[in-house]
Protein backbone atom coordinates (compact mmCIF):
# COMPACT_ATOMS: atom_id res chain seq x y z
CA UNK A 1 0.00 0.00 0.00
CA UNK A 2 1.86 3.07 -1.24
CA UNK A 3 -0.35 6.06 0.05
CA UNK A 4 1.79 9.38 0.88
CA UNK A 5 1.15 10.12 4.67
CA UNK A 6 2.28 13.65 5.86
CA UNK A 7 3.03 15.31 8.73
CA UNK A 8 2.16 18.80 7.79
CA UNK A 9 -0.74 20.33 10.82
CA UNK A 10 -2.07 22.56 8.93
CA UNK A 11 -5.05 21.85 7.35
CA UNK A 12 -5.26 21.74 3.07
CA UNK A 13 -6.29 24.78 1.57
CA UNK A 14 -9.74 22.78 0.21
CA UNK A 15 -10.83 22.43 3.79
CA UNK A 16 -10.04 26.30 4.50
CA UNK A 17 -11.79 27.88 1.51
CA UNK A 18 -14.94 25.55 2.93
CA UNK A 19 -14.97 27.60 6.09
CA UNK A 20 -15.18 31.01 4.79
CA UNK A 21 -15.29 34.12 7.37
CA UNK A 22 -18.94 34.53 8.78
CA UNK A 23 -20.43 31.14 7.38
CA UNK A 24 -22.96 29.19 9.71
CA UNK A 25 -19.92 26.75 10.03
CA UNK A 26 -17.33 28.95 11.12
CA UNK A 27 -19.92 30.03 14.04
CA UNK A 28 -20.10 26.96 15.15
CA UNK A 29 -16.59 25.89 15.77
CA UNK A 30 -17.06 25.59 19.31
CA UNK A 31 -19.39 22.87 19.01
CA UNK A 32 -17.27 20.87 16.33
CA UNK A 33 -16.10 18.36 18.99
CA UNK A 34 -19.47 17.86 20.53
CA UNK A 35 -21.21 17.01 16.58
CA UNK A 36 -17.74 14.63 16.60
CA UNK A 37 -18.37 12.60 19.47
CA UNK A 38 -22.11 11.77 17.78
CA UNK A 39 -20.57 10.73 14.67
CA UNK A 40 -18.31 8.81 16.52
CA UNK A 41 -21.18 7.00 18.67
CA UNK A 42 -22.97 6.29 14.95
CA UNK A 43 -19.48 4.45 13.92
CA UNK A 44 -19.04 2.58 17.35
CA UNK A 45 -22.38 1.11 16.45
CA UNK A 46 -21.35 0.55 13.12
CA UNK A 47 -18.72 -1.12 13.91
CA UNK A 48 -20.41 -3.21 16.61
CA UNK A 49 -23.08 -4.71 13.61
CA UNK A 50 -20.39 -5.17 11.63
CA UNK A 51 -19.18 -7.81 14.21
CA UNK A 52 -22.26 -9.57 14.54
CA UNK A 53 -22.74 -9.92 10.98
CA UNK A 54 -19.07 -10.91 10.31
CA UNK A 55 -19.48 -13.79 13.20
CA UNK A 56 -22.68 -14.61 11.48
CA UNK A 57 -21.17 -14.99 8.40
CA UNK A 58 -18.08 -16.22 8.92
CA UNK A 59 -18.92 -19.94 9.52
CA UNK A 60 -20.07 -19.90 5.68
CA UNK A 61 -17.09 -18.60 4.46
CA UNK A 62 -15.09 -20.84 6.27
CA UNK A 63 -17.37 -23.79 4.79
CA UNK A 64 -16.11 -22.65 1.27
CA UNK A 65 -19.35 -20.58 0.39
CA UNK A 66 -18.33 -18.10 -2.37
CA UNK A 67 -20.59 -15.25 -3.62
CA UNK A 68 -22.41 -13.91 -2.13
CA UNK A 69 -21.08 -14.85 0.75
CA UNK A 70 -17.78 -13.87 0.16
CA UNK A 71 -18.65 -10.41 -0.10
CA UNK A 72 -21.34 -9.87 3.09
CA UNK A 73 -17.95 -10.98 4.88
CA UNK A 74 -15.98 -8.46 3.32
CA UNK A 75 -19.01 -5.50 3.81
CA UNK A 76 -19.00 -6.63 7.37
CA UNK A 77 -15.08 -6.19 7.86
CA UNK A 78 -15.76 -2.94 6.40
CA UNK A 79 -18.01 -1.49 8.62
CA UNK A 80 -15.61 -3.12 11.83
CA UNK A 81 -13.51 -0.57 10.58
CA UNK A 82 -15.75 2.18 10.79
CA UNK A 83 -14.50 5.51 12.31
CA UNK A 84 -11.83 6.96 13.72
CA UNK A 85 -9.69 5.62 16.73
CA UNK A 86 -8.12 7.85 19.79
CA UNK A 87 -5.68 5.15 21.13
CA UNK A 88 -1.73 4.42 20.25
CA UNK A 89 -1.63 1.44 18.06
CA UNK A 90 1.63 -0.64 18.95
CA UNK A 91 5.21 -0.27 17.64
CA UNK A 92 5.16 -3.70 17.04
CA UNK A 93 9.17 -3.98 16.90
CA UNK A 94 9.52 -7.39 18.87
CA UNK A 95 12.88 -8.26 17.55
CA UNK A 96 15.73 -6.85 15.18
CA UNK A 97 18.91 -8.32 13.34
CA UNK A 98 22.17 -7.05 15.02
CA UNK A 99 24.91 -8.48 13.59
CA UNK A 100 24.15 -12.33 12.61
CA UNK A 101 22.10 -13.01 15.41
CA UNK A 102 18.08 -12.45 15.89
CA UNK A 103 17.88 -9.93 19.22
CA UNK A 104 14.14 -9.18 21.17
CA UNK A 105 13.70 -5.84 21.27
CA UNK A 106 11.37 -4.57 24.53
CA UNK A 107 9.84 -1.10 24.62
CA UNK A 108 11.04 0.51 27.97
CA UNK A 109 9.24 3.53 29.28
CA UNK A 110 12.32 5.39 30.72
CA UNK A 111 10.64 8.84 32.27
CA UNK A 112 6.87 10.04 31.65
CA UNK A 113 5.11 13.48 32.03
CA UNK A 114 1.51 14.09 31.72
CA UNK A 115 2.41 15.17 28.02
CA UNK A 116 4.78 12.43 26.66
CA UNK A 117 6.80 9.63 27.82
CA UNK A 118 10.43 8.77 26.86
CA UNK A 119 10.79 5.18 25.38
CA UNK A 120 13.38 3.11 24.60
CA UNK A 121 13.34 0.02 22.37
CA UNK A 122 15.65 -1.87 24.99
CA UNK A 123 17.98 -4.60 23.27
CA UNK A 124 20.65 -6.91 24.76
CA UNK A 125 23.67 -6.45 22.51
CA UNK A 126 27.61 -6.90 23.66
CA UNK A 127 29.21 -3.48 22.97
CA UNK A 128 27.60 -0.20 23.99
CA UNK A 129 25.57 1.43 20.53
CA UNK A 130 25.05 5.31 20.10
CA UNK A 131 21.96 5.88 22.06
CA UNK A 132 19.46 8.76 19.73
CA UNK A 133 16.41 10.31 20.58
CA UNK A 134 14.11 10.44 17.67
CA UNK A 135 12.15 13.22 18.02
CA UNK A 136 8.62 12.74 16.56
CA UNK A 137 5.98 14.97 15.49
CA UNK A 138 3.35 16.26 17.17
CA UNK A 139 1.45 16.68 14.02
CA UNK A 140 -2.56 14.92 14.84
CA UNK A 141 -1.23 11.06 14.54
CA UNK A 142 1.29 9.37 17.43
CA UNK A 143 4.86 8.73 17.05
CA UNK A 144 4.06 4.88 16.15
CA UNK A 145 4.00 6.90 12.31
CA UNK A 146 7.60 6.87 12.63
CA UNK A 147 7.82 2.80 12.88
CA UNK A 148 9.88 2.06 10.05
CA UNK A 149 12.29 4.95 11.01
CA UNK A 150 12.83 3.13 14.41
CA UNK A 151 13.65 -0.78 12.78
CA UNK A 152 15.78 0.88 10.58
CA UNK A 153 18.16 2.52 13.08
CA UNK A 154 17.56 0.06 15.78
CA UNK A 155 20.36 -2.81 14.30
CA UNK A 156 22.98 0.35 15.05
CA UNK A 157 21.83 2.58 17.65
CA UNK A 158 20.35 2.49 21.29
CA UNK A 159 17.33 3.92 20.22
CA UNK A 160 14.67 6.21 22.33
CA UNK A 161 11.87 8.07 20.75
CA UNK A 162 9.40 10.59 22.31
CA UNK A 163 6.10 8.71 22.51
CA UNK A 164 3.75 11.82 22.75
CA UNK A 165 0.26 11.42 24.59
CA UNK A 166 -2.97 12.30 23.24
CA UNK A 167 -3.89 15.65 24.36
CA UNK A 168 -7.73 14.88 25.21
CA UNK A 169 -6.59 12.38 28.09
CA UNK A 170 -4.23 14.93 29.62
CA UNK A 171 -6.45 16.26 32.70
CA UNK A 172 -6.56 20.26 32.92
CA UNK A 173 -4.61 19.95 36.24
CA UNK A 174 -1.42 19.16 34.42
CA UNK A 175 -1.65 22.61 33.17
CA UNK A 176 -0.25 23.83 29.62
CA UNK A 177 1.71 22.39 26.57
CA UNK A 178 2.79 25.22 24.68
CA UNK A 179 6.12 25.32 22.13
CA UNK A 180 8.53 25.93 25.49
CA UNK A 181 7.16 23.04 27.20
CA UNK A 182 7.88 20.88 24.05
CA UNK A 183 11.23 22.05 24.16
CA UNK A 184 11.53 21.52 27.79
CA UNK A 185 10.42 17.48 26.89
CA UNK A 186 13.54 17.37 24.54
CA UNK A 187 15.74 18.84 27.32
CA UNK A 188 14.54 16.80 30.15
CA UNK A 189 14.73 13.27 27.94
CA UNK A 190 18.44 13.91 26.66
CA UNK A 191 19.34 14.30 30.27
CA UNK A 192 17.67 11.22 31.58
CA UNK A 193 19.07 9.44 28.49
CA UNK A 194 22.83 10.93 29.57
CA UNK A 195 26.08 12.30 28.03
CA UNK A 196 26.68 11.24 24.67
CA UNK A 197 23.66 11.31 23.14
CA UNK A 198 22.61 11.95 19.45
CA UNK A 199 18.80 13.77 18.76
CA UNK A 200 17.10 13.03 15.18
CA UNK A 201 13.72 15.35 14.55
CA UNK A 202 12.07 14.32 11.65
CA UNK A 203 9.71 16.74 10.17
CA UNK A 204 8.16 19.75 12.33
CA UNK A 205 9.85 18.88 15.48
CA UNK A 206 13.09 20.23 13.63
CA UNK A 207 12.68 23.40 15.12
CA UNK A 208 12.19 22.82 19.00
CA UNK A 209 15.13 20.41 18.57
CA UNK A 210 17.40 23.18 17.60
CA UNK A 211 16.16 25.38 20.19
CA UNK A 212 16.77 22.75 22.86
CA UNK A 213 20.23 22.13 20.93
CA UNK A 214 20.90 25.95 21.64
CA UNK A 215 19.50 26.22 24.92
CA UNK A 216 21.50 23.32 26.00
CA UNK A 217 24.65 24.85 24.54
CA UNK A 218 24.00 27.60 26.20
CA UNK A 219 23.38 26.81 29.72
CA UNK A 220 26.71 24.66 29.26
CA UNK A 221 24.07 21.04 29.74
CA UNK A 222 26.83 18.04 29.85
CA UNK A 223 23.68 16.25 28.85
CA UNK A 224 23.95 18.54 24.86
CA UNK A 225 24.01 16.08 21.66
CA UNK A 226 26.46 14.79 20.33
CA UNK A 227 24.76 15.57 16.83
CA UNK A 228 21.61 16.34 15.33
CA UNK A 229 20.13 14.95 12.29
CA UNK A 230 17.55 17.28 10.93
CA UNK A 231 14.95 15.64 8.42
CA UNK A 232 12.62 17.25 6.34
CA UNK A 233 11.90 20.01 8.54
CA UNK A 234 10.23 23.43 8.46
CA UNK A 235 13.29 25.52 9.67
CA UNK A 236 13.09 28.57 7.09
CA UNK A 237 9.60 28.33 5.44
CA UNK A 238 10.30 31.75 3.55
CA UNK A 239 12.44 29.54 1.08
CA UNK A 240 10.11 27.83 -1.84
CA UNK A 241 6.69 28.37 -0.16
CA UNK A 242 4.45 25.35 -0.09
CA UNK A 243 0.31 24.94 -0.12
CA UNK A 244 1.16 24.57 3.35
CA UNK A 245 2.78 27.76 3.57
CA UNK A 246 1.17 29.44 2.02
CA UNK A 247 -1.95 28.37 3.63
CA UNK A 248 -0.49 29.42 7.51
CA UNK A 249 -0.03 33.29 5.57
CA UNK A 250 -3.08 33.84 4.31
CA UNK A 251 -4.99 33.79 7.97
CA UNK A 252 -4.34 35.57 11.31
CA UNK A 253 -3.42 33.57 13.77
CA UNK A 254 -6.90 34.81 15.19
CA UNK A 255 -8.77 32.74 12.32
CA UNK A 256 -6.78 29.72 13.46
CA UNK A 257 -8.14 29.93 17.01
CA UNK A 258 -11.41 30.75 15.76
CA UNK A 259 -12.19 28.03 13.36
CA UNK A 260 -9.73 24.99 14.36
CA UNK A 261 -9.61 25.21 18.22
CA UNK A 262 -11.96 23.41 20.22
CA UNK A 263 -12.84 21.70 23.84
CA UNK A 264 -12.89 18.10 24.86
CA UNK A 265 -16.24 16.97 26.15
CA UNK A 266 -16.84 16.10 29.70
CA UNK A 267 -16.52 12.04 28.88
CA UNK A 268 -12.71 12.56 28.42
CA UNK A 269 -10.03 12.73 30.71
CA UNK A 270 -9.31 15.90 29.57
CA UNK A 271 -12.30 17.49 29.65
CA UNK A 272 -12.08 21.12 29.03
CA UNK A 273 -8.71 21.36 27.28
CA UNK A 274 -8.42 23.03 24.38
CA UNK A 275 -7.04 21.57 21.38
CA UNK A 276 -6.41 21.25 17.99
CA UNK A 277 -8.58 17.79 17.42
CA UNK A 278 -7.02 14.83 15.45
CA UNK A 279 -10.03 14.57 13.25
CA UNK A 280 -9.88 17.84 11.84
CA UNK A 281 -6.00 17.11 10.97
CA UNK A 282 -6.69 13.73 9.65
CA UNK A 283 -9.88 15.03 7.36
CA UNK A 284 -7.84 17.80 5.84
CA UNK A 285 -5.30 14.76 5.01
CA UNK A 286 -7.96 12.52 3.46
CA UNK A 287 -9.66 15.80 1.52
CA UNK A 288 -6.06 16.70 -0.01
CA UNK A 289 -5.94 13.13 -1.71
CA UNK A 290 -10.20 12.06 -1.50
CA UNK A 291 -9.93 10.07 -4.71
CA UNK A 292 -6.55 7.49 -3.72
CA UNK A 293 -7.99 7.07 -0.22
CA UNK A 294 -11.88 6.10 -2.10
CA UNK A 295 -9.73 3.51 -4.19
CA UNK A 296 -7.91 2.44 -1.30
CA UNK A 297 -11.00 1.13 0.35
CA UNK A 298 -12.88 0.07 -2.72
CA UNK A 299 -9.25 -2.22 -3.03
CA UNK A 300 -9.29 -3.37 0.47
CA UNK A 301 -13.31 -4.62 -0.45
CA UNK A 302 -11.93 -6.65 -3.01
CA UNK A 303 -9.47 -8.19 -1.26
CA UNK A 304 -11.24 -9.39 1.15
CA UNK A 305 -14.23 -9.97 -1.20
CA UNK A 306 -11.62 -12.61 -3.35
CA UNK A 307 -9.81 -14.15 0.17
CA UNK A 308 -6.35 -12.39 -1.05
CA UNK A 309 -5.07 -11.63 2.48
CA UNK A 310 -1.70 -10.22 2.10
CA UNK A 311 -2.74 -7.25 0.06
CA UNK A 312 -6.23 -6.69 2.66
CA UNK A 313 -3.79 -6.81 5.44
CA UNK A 314 -1.30 -4.34 4.16
CA UNK A 315 -4.10 -1.84 3.30
CA UNK A 316 -5.69 -2.32 6.51
CA UNK A 317 -1.88 -1.67 8.31
CA UNK A 318 -2.26 1.55 6.64
CA UNK A 319 -5.20 2.66 8.09
CA UNK A 320 -4.85 1.48 11.04
CA UNK A 321 -2.26 3.66 11.67
CA UNK A 322 -3.71 6.63 9.55
CA UNK A 323 -6.88 6.72 11.30
CA UNK A 324 -5.37 6.69 14.61
CA UNK A 325 -5.38 10.13 15.72
CA UNK A 326 -4.35 12.38 18.74
CA UNK A 327 -5.30 15.89 19.79
CA UNK A 328 -2.62 18.45 19.79
CA UNK A 329 -2.61 21.03 22.88
CA UNK A 330 -4.07 24.71 21.91
CA UNK A 331 -1.38 26.65 23.32
CA UNK A 332 1.43 24.23 21.01
CA UNK A 333 -0.39 24.60 18.24
CA UNK A 334 -1.12 28.04 17.49
CA UNK A 335 2.25 28.91 19.68
CA UNK A 336 4.49 27.12 16.44
CA UNK A 337 1.99 28.13 13.50
CA UNK A 338 2.54 31.81 14.64
CA UNK A 339 6.56 31.34 15.38
CA UNK A 340 7.50 28.90 12.68
CA UNK A 341 5.13 29.45 9.72
CA UNK A 342 4.03 33.21 10.59
CA UNK A 343 6.55 35.06 11.98
CA UNK A 344 9.60 33.41 10.93
CA UNK A 345 10.98 33.61 14.71
CA UNK A 346 13.46 30.83 13.98
CA UNK A 347 14.50 32.06 10.70
CA UNK A 348 15.54 35.55 12.14
CA UNK A 349 17.23 33.79 14.45
CA UNK A 350 14.96 35.79 16.92
CA UNK A 351 13.58 32.41 18.98
CA UNK A 352 12.54 33.33 22.82
CA UNK A 353 12.60 30.54 25.17
CA UNK A 354 11.37 31.39 28.85
CA UNK A 355 10.84 34.55 27.48
CA UNK A 356 14.59 35.41 26.73
CA UNK A 357 16.01 35.60 23.85
CA UNK A 358 18.14 31.80 22.44
CA UNK A 359 21.39 32.01 19.75
CA UNK A 360 21.26 29.62 17.25
CA UNK A 361 25.16 30.79 17.00
CA UNK A 362 26.01 29.51 20.38
CA UNK A 363 25.67 25.72 18.74
CA UNK A 364 29.18 24.71 19.06
CA UNK A 365 29.34 21.17 19.69
CA UNK A 366 26.39 19.91 18.45
CA UNK A 367 27.12 18.27 14.53
CA UNK A 368 24.53 19.12 12.17
CA UNK A 369 23.03 16.78 9.28
CA UNK A 370 20.10 18.18 7.05
CA UNK A 371 18.05 15.83 5.18
CA UNK A 372 15.34 17.06 2.38
CA UNK A 373 13.55 15.04 -0.07
CA UNK A 374 13.48 16.32 -3.73
CA UNK A 375 9.77 16.15 -4.13
CA UNK A 376 8.75 17.02 -1.22
CA UNK A 377 5.97 18.97 -1.10
CA UNK A 378 5.56 19.99 2.48
CA UNK A 379 8.51 21.09 3.45
CA UNK A 380 9.96 22.42 0.60
CA UNK A 381 13.74 22.24 -0.59
CA UNK A 382 16.23 24.57 1.12
CA UNK A 383 13.56 24.86 4.58
CA UNK A 384 15.58 22.53 6.85
CA UNK A 385 19.53 23.03 5.06
CA UNK A 386 18.53 27.08 6.42
CA UNK A 387 19.18 25.28 9.58
CA UNK A 388 23.35 25.40 8.24
CA UNK A 389 23.00 29.24 8.31
CA UNK A 390 21.98 29.81 11.34
CA UNK A 391 24.43 27.50 13.06
CA UNK A 392 27.20 29.68 12.34
CA UNK A 393 29.42 28.11 15.32
CA UNK A 394 29.93 25.15 13.63
CA UNK A 395 33.10 24.67 11.79
CA UNK A 396 32.22 23.55 7.78
CA UNK A 397 33.55 19.49 9.06
CA UNK A 398 30.61 19.16 12.00
CA UNK A 399 28.17 20.26 8.85
CA UNK A 400 26.49 17.42 6.39
CA UNK A 401 23.97 18.13 3.91
CA UNK A 402 21.65 15.39 1.62
CA UNK A 403 19.21 15.38 -0.64
CA UNK A 404 17.45 12.48 -1.51
CA UNK A 405 16.58 12.27 -5.02
CA UNK A 406 12.78 11.06 -6.13
CA UNK A 407 11.14 11.13 -2.68
CA UNK A 408 8.36 13.28 -1.65
CA UNK A 409 8.08 14.08 2.38
CA UNK A 410 7.45 10.74 3.69
CA UNK A 411 9.85 9.20 1.74
CA UNK A 412 12.57 11.39 3.38
CA UNK A 413 12.37 8.87 6.58
CA UNK A 414 10.74 5.31 5.84
CA UNK A 415 10.72 3.38 2.57
CA UNK A 416 13.34 1.76 0.49
CA UNK A 417 14.85 4.55 -0.55
CA UNK A 418 15.33 5.85 3.40
CA UNK A 419 16.52 2.53 4.29
CA UNK A 420 18.81 1.77 1.35
CA UNK A 421 20.80 5.51 0.83
CA UNK A 422 19.61 7.81 3.01
CA UNK A 423 20.15 5.52 6.39
CA UNK A 424 23.80 4.83 5.85
CA UNK A 425 24.55 8.34 5.36
CA UNK A 426 22.80 9.08 8.42
CA UNK A 427 23.85 6.55 10.47
CA UNK A 428 28.05 7.44 9.32
CA UNK A 429 27.25 10.87 10.36
CA UNK A 430 26.19 9.68 14.19
CA UNK A 431 28.91 7.19 14.29
CA UNK A 432 31.78 9.92 13.32
CA UNK A 433 30.69 12.26 16.08
CA UNK A 434 30.06 9.40 18.65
Amino acid sequence: MNMQRTEAWLPSPTAVTALPEGSSRTRARPMLYDAFEVQADFAEQTRAWGRVLHDAISPWTRAGFREPATWWAAGARMMMRAGLTFARPPFGISGVRVGNRDVPVIEEPVAATPFGTLLRFRKDVASPQPKVLVVAPLSGHFATLLRGTVRTLLPDHDVYITDWHNARDVPLSAGRFGFDDYVDHLVQFLETMGEGSHMLAVCQPAVQALAAAAVMAETRNPAAPRSMTLMAGPVDCRISPTAVNDLATSKPIAWFEKNLISTVPQRHRGAGRRVYPGFVQVSAFVSMNAKRHMQGHADLFWHLANGETEKAHAIETFYDEYFAVLDLAAEFYLETVQMVFQDYTLAKNELTYRGEPIDMRAIRRTALMTVEGERDDICAVGQTMAAHDLCTGLPPHMKSHHLQAGVGHYGVFSGRKWEAQTYPLVRNFIQSHS
